[in-house]
């Protein structure tokens, strides 16, 4: 949504997100903010098995 998010991925993979960007960060990563605008962003966490069935 606004300003750049620095990620380091546990495999030391390193990548920036930006406004209009899309990621999925896993388990075992680290971000900082790049730059000096503050970095805004919507957390989806959780959301790819909010509706999975528990096989029941």
């Amino acid at each position: 949504m606004s300003g750049t998010l620095g990620v380091r991925m546990a495999d030391g993979t390193e990548f920036d997100v930006g406004p209009g960007e899309v990621s999925m960060l896993t388990p075992g990563h680290d971000a900082w903010v790049v730059g000096d605008e503050p970095v805004t962003v919507i957390d989806w966490g959780g959301a790819h098995t909010w509706a999975k069935s528990d096989g029941g």
